[in-house]
């Protein structure tokens, strides 16, 4: 659906956690965030949508509509 045409890349939403397409994720770039590659680590990672940083478990919890969980 969502998912770039061979590019590997796949654009999700911050507040929903479901795939956008790119010109979604672009008219909303402060709660978008750009995947690459595969998710195949253990555990979880949380990261901003904002900064594109990955932050802490506490940072997540306080701001959920601009964090994404990845890894699990």
């Amino acid at each position: 659906m969502a998912r770039g045409r061979g590019s590997g890349r796949a654009y999700r939403s911050a507040k929903s956690g479901r795939y956008i397409s790119k010109a979604a994720a672009k008219q909303s770039p402060r709660t978008s965030v750009v995947e690459s590659g595969s998710n195949k680590g253990s555990g979880k990672a949380y990261r901003s949508a904002i900064s594109g940083r990955y932050v802490t478990k506490g940072t997540a919890q306080r701001h959920p509509s601009t964090t994404v969980t990845e890894n699990g």
